[in-house]
């Protein structure tokens, strides 16, 4: 049986990023988040999916030893079941909720504070 493909975003999922935005770094993983890969990663195939250069996120990614969870690192959005981000909003059909949705959106971690 073929798994579905999720899409995981790495700053503010899987890192303790916070907004500070740093072109040559990535900052600590977030605690949780290899037994979180391990878990889904037995169901799903999983793609790390990065606005950030490739290269620093495969470095990222061995460092932090969670390759193995992941078949691809991505800058390019693919098919997949689900994203898993924290900068989305989930169209549920009707565009006025969504500009909604829009204009109500903070980011999880400003939010926390």
């Amino acid at each position: 049986m073929k798994r579905k493909t999720i899409m995981i975003d790495l700053d503010g999922v899987l890192n303790t990023y916070k907004g500070l935005y740093e072109e040559n770094h990535i900052s600590p993983i977030r605690d949780g988040a290899v037994e979180f890969l391990e878990n889904l990663s037995k169901k799903f195939l999983l793609v790390l999916f990065t606005s950030r250069d490739v290269e620093l996120a495969c470095r990222w990614v061995r460092e932090h030893d969670v390759e193995k969870y992941f078949s691809k690192i991505t800058n390019v959005k693919e098919p997949s079941y689900l994203i898993i981000d924290d900068r989305c909003v989930r169209f549920n059909g009707d565009f006025g909720t969504v500009l909604d949705d829009i204009n109500d959106f903070e980011v999880w971690y400003k939010a926390e504070t």
